[in-house]
C-alpha cells in the first residue's frame, strides 16, 4: 500500500485589495462552516451594507490589507492592523482551499511586508487549523481570553499568540 500523496505546493501571491475582490470576500465570509470555524465574525455576515461599510473603513485605515491569489484566483484576504504596540494579523481562506498550505504561505508573505514586531494573533481555541498556521509562522501561544463569537452565538475561549522575531 502506498503512502497518501500530499498536494503539490501552490504558488501564493499577495496583492493590494481591489474593489472587485469584495464580492468574493463577501461570499467567502458567508460560508457557514468557515464562519463557525473562524468564530469571531460580523454580527450579521449576510448584511451586505454593513460588509461594504466595514471594508470602506478598513481600506481607508492604516492597516496593511492584501488579497490572496492562487493561480490568479482570489482565495482569501490577509491583513495586519492596529497601532504599532498592538499590531494583529487576520486572514480568511476560502474553504475550498483549506489544507493546501495557502494560509501559511500567505501569512509568511504578509509578515515579510510588515516586518515590525511584535505582532499578535487570536484564534478560537478549537480552531486547530488556524492555530497550526500561526505556529508554523513562528507565533507562540502567550495567553488565553474569552470573547463572544458571533458565528456561534456564545462566548468561547480564544488563544492569544505573539510573534516576537
Amino acid at each position: 500500500m502506498s503512502a497518501p500523496s500530499r498536494p503539490s505546493p501552490v504558488e501564493v501571491e499577495l496583492r493590494e485589495v481591489h474593489d472587485s475582490d469584495l464580492p468574493v470576500f463577501f461570499r467567502q465570509t458567508n460560508d457557514p462552516e468557515s464562519a463557525r470555524m473562524a468564530a469571531f465574525t460580523a454580527k450579521d455576515p449576510t448584511d451586505r451594507d454593513a460588509f461594504d461599510a466595514h471594508w470602506k473603513r478598513v481600506l481607508a485605515s492604516s492597516a496593511v490589507n492584501r488579497t490572496i491569489l492562487v493561480d490568479g484566483d482570489v482565495v482569501g484576504s490577509a491583513a495586519v492592523y492596529g497601532p504599532p504596540e498592538e499590531r494583529e494579523v487576520t486572514y480568511w481562506i476560502d474553504r475550498a482551499y483549506w489544507g493546501r498550505g495557502i494560509a501559511t504561505a500567505a501569512l509568511r508573505a504578509l509578515l515579510v511586508v510588515v516586518p515590525e514586531r511584535p505582532v499578535y494573533a487570536r484564534a478560537a481555541a478549537d480552531n486547530a487549523g488556524s492555530l497550526r498556521v500561526l505556529e508554523k509562522c513562528g507565533f507562540v501561544a502567550t495567553g488565553r481570553d474569552r470573547g463572544f463569537a458571533n458565528a456561534r452565538g456564545v462566548e468561547i475561549e480564544e488563544v492569544v499568540l505573539t510573534l516576537r522575531e
